[in-house]
């Protein structure tokens, strides 16, 4: 058995959510208001489930737009930029947290029904809004494909999103971004503009067909 080498799996794609299917999550109360401000921190941080599942209060920092991961995988924390859209359905959600009767916690996301917020909680948070948006097969994973695609789509370099998404390692940028790899080839080649000139050089004269 030491000398076979192990079989060739297939490679399994992950999709990443649109633009549509992420704005599906918005809603009036405070509970949309979580929803929403968890789905676009997690698409543009690319924090894991665990991560957002453990921020507190004092994590976010509404004037600087970061937000502080302090229990990264393997005991790594960073910080991580959000814009000033996610910004503002943050401030709208803590807005509608001060009516919580466990505001005083100094926990960032509560659960309803008076409960703190688990991994479960989010997962059911994730998945009713997926639902809704007609998402299928959703998983919490998503998410963070989603964030390392649309990084590199916006012109993100690998060194930035490695720092964002807290991995040491270069290949976990392929392995997250498959599905949009050959989309980013293709709008790549466009930009290049690599078709060559039709026009002929000015010494090269066309040939002429038929008597004079």
């Amino acid at each position: 058995m030491v000398s076979l080498k192990p079989p060739k799996l297939d490679q399994k794609i992950t999709p990443v959510l649109s633009d549509d299917q992420i704005k599906a999550c918005a809603g009036p109360d405070m509970w949309d208001r979580r929803g929403e401000a968890i789905v676009r921190l997690m698409v543009e941080t690319g924090a894991r489930a665990g991560e957002i599942v453990g921020m507190m209060l004092d994590d976010i920092d509404l004037k600087t737009g970061m937000a502080t991961v302090r229990r990264g995988k393997g005991g790594k924390g960073r910080r991580v930029p959000f814009s000033p859209q996610t910004g503002r359905a943050l401030d709208r959600y803590l807005r509608a947290r001060r009516t919580h009767r466990l505001a005083s916690t100094p926990v960032l996301w509560l659960g309803d029904r008076g409960k703190t917020f688990s991994y479960d909680g989010l997962y059911s948070t994730l998945r009713h809004r997926a639902d809704r948006a007609g998402i299928p097969d959703f998983h919490p994973h998503m998410m963070r494909h989603t964030a390392a695609s649309r990084w590199l789509a916006a012109g993100g370099s690998e060194g930035g999103l490695m720092a964002v998404a807290g991995w040491s390692r270069r290949e976990m940028i392929d392995r997250y971004t498959r599905a949009t790899s050959e989309r980013r080839a293709a709008d790549e080649a466009r930009a290049l503009n690599l078709a060559t000139s039709d026009a002929r050089p000015h010494h090269e004269a066309p040939e002429c067909s038929g008597a004079s």
